[in-house]
């Protein structure tokens, strides 16, 4: 299956002006496209190696979230003000969080099962929001916590999870932040492409995973002058294998910036507990927090 980007987000990082052959001088790409990198010799490897291997038990034994940790409050944003706050993790905080003793949390599953972990303190988690020292510029104001619990997609499916509820000034529900951190994750048992895969990219991150597991939103890097990225899709028993690639890409000198697109891939089943694996990388996809 081959699925490319919809639309384009904010640029990751500048790498500054360099000569590089990262796109077409011309606008919408080369006049000769370039055929689409064979993805699979690389992507089964990854599945062969990962299916029925320890890491996979571990993965599915451990909580590794699927999804953004944060959630916003149900009216979010009022202006893009507060958006571009958020966004910048400019937040900062006017009243008192709860002082919470060294305890557990349970992590529960539909099917019944839990794991219990540490419970993240809320000043740690407001700390993850980016509360610290105030930036210049739109800031968004918490005035309060307090335990509470959300749901969120795991590399086991929906949980029920411990979660800090910061009121946050002028809006009438709470921004939501899990009050955990993820399991330590497994030992990969296949490396890096290297310079096997150099056509393939590394994937950014986890977007979205729809509540049915049919549907998989990643964050894909491309480059300033190419015509975005695309995405592969591997479907084994034990894991579904993303490999990343640009499309358009030519000899033409170009400005070197590491961009951005989200891309959404359908699977031909849910993804259920199925391990969602980076074919670049050889390790699962994970969601930054």
């Amino acid at each position: 299956m081959r699925t490319t980007a919809y639309r384009t987000v904010l640029s990751l990082t500048a790498l500054g002006l360099l000569a590089t052959g990262c796109g077409s001088s011309q606008p919408g790409g080369s006049d000769e496209s370039e055929p689409a990198p064979n993805t699979e010799p690389r992507a089964l490897k990854v599945a062969e190696a990962w299916d029925g291997s320890t890491a996979a038990d571990t993965w599915r034994t451990g909580y590794y979230p699927i999804a953004d940790p944060a959630q916003l409050p149900e009216d979010a944003f009022h202006d893009d003000a507060d958006k571009e706050a958020y966004l910048t993790q400019n937040v900062v905080l006017r009243g008192n969080l709860p002082e919470t003793p060294q305890t557990d949390a349970k992590v529960t599953w539909r099917s019944g099962e839990s794991l219990t972990l540490p419970l993240l303190g809320a000043r740690a988690a407001y700390e993850k929001l980016g509360g610290g020292d105030l930036s210049p510029g739109p800031h968004l104001t918490v005035t309060g916590a307090k335990l509470g619990e959300t749901t969120l997609a795991t590399s086991r499916g929906p949980a029920t999870v411990p979660a800090w509820l910061f009121t946050i000034e002028g809006y009438d529900t709470p921004l939501k932040r899990v009050a955990l951190n993820p399991s330590k994750p497994p030992k990969p048992p296949i490396g890096p492409a290297g310079q096997l895969g150099s056509a393939l990219w590394e994937l950014n991150k986890v977007v979205e995973v729809t509540a049915d597991g049919r549907s998989v939103t990643v964050l894909a890097h491309h480059g300033a002058c190419d015509d975005g990225p695309a995405v592969d899709v591997l479907e084994t028993d034990g894991s579904v294998v993303l490999s990343g690639y640009v499309v358009g890409a030519s000899d033409e000198l170009c400005t070197a910036q590491l961009l951005s697109k989200k891309v959404t891939v359908e699977l031909d089943r849910p993804l259920d507990d199925r391990i969602l694996l980076d074919a670049f990388t050889g390790r699962p996809v994970s969601h930054s927090s």
